[in-house]
């Protein structure tokens, strides 16, 4: 898994995603990362999953409630517009679920040993994009 820790920032593969945050304006990036959790018809690869669980961390603290965020993402939420409707909301906590519902990245904290501290971080993201 690389660079990795509970945390959903805590990964190579959501750092990654974060430099495609700091070039981009509007919520297009967020949309499409979170939409493909949606469309894919087979398993969820663990890269899409991280990049997807930092983009809903991003739509829980343009909500209002943050998590843990890396000053690149607290810079970038301070410069964004918030959204006008609870659309970007839902299909944050829709692919959030489905992640924790079944997914690689799943399958790879549950061969860690460590699900269940995973899965409480999983919850407490579905709870603060309510």
């Amino acid at each position: 898994m690389g660079a990795s820790g509970i945390g959903n920032f805590e990964n190579d593969d959501a750092s990654d995603w974060i430099y495609e945050l700091e070039e981009s304006s509007g919520f297009e990036l967020l949309k499409a990362t979170l939409q493909e959790v949606l469309d894919t018809a087979e398993e969820l690869e663990s890269p899409i999953c991280c990049q997807a669980l930092a983009a809903a961390e991003v739509v829980a603290a343009l909500g209002g409630l943050p998590g843990e965020l890396p000053e690149e993402v607290v810079e970038w939420i301070k410069k964004a517009d918030r959204p006008k409707d609870d659309q970007l909301k839902k299909l944050a906590t829709q692919a959030v679920q489905r992640i924790a519902l079944s997914s690689e990245l799943k399958e790879l904290w549950e061969e860690s040993g460590d699900v269940e501290s995973w899965m409480e971080q999983v919850q407490e993201l579905l709870k603060r994009l309510k």
